[in-house]
């Protein structure tokens, strides 16, 4: 009855981020985004690694890459694309934040099986 009414009176306050509250993005490896892409699509997650590549401002975002160290790297499961307004440096620890997006296409041959996008990128500590 408690949460009921905290509920209620959240809305009542315009108190939109409750779902915020409720659930923060889960952490997930890099090989476990490629193993559940389909299920995690549309869902915000988050992961730390370090940043192997990156690409700005390419199509208005910048495009990262990064590994966590497992993954399988003859099945290319051990590197995740990421795009976002922020950046980071090759060498960087960090955690990114962000919705999953399966098989998205660009076109002019740019396929992401898998891709993170709209992300937060912050210096892991």
């Amino acid at each position: 009855m408690k949460t009921i009414l905290a509920v209620v009176f959240a809305g009542v306050l315009g108190l939109g981020a409750l779902s915020a509250f409720a659930e923060e993005a889960k952490l997930k490896t890099v090989a476990d985004l490629h193993q559940d892409k389909a299920k995690l699509a549309g869902q915000t997650v988050r992961v730390q690694g370090k940043v192997v590549k990156v690409n700005n401002g390419i199509m208005g975002r910048n495009f990262l890459h990064v590994e966590d160290g497992t993954g399988n790297k003859d099945k290319n499961t051990n590197d995740l694309s990421v795009t976002s307004k922020q950046t980071a440096n090759v060498g960087d620890q960090v955690t990114i934040t962000g919705r999953v997006a399966v098989n998205k296409d660009f076109g002019s041959g740019y396929m992401y099986p898998l891709l993170v996008e709209d992300a937060s990128i912050a210096a892991k500590k």
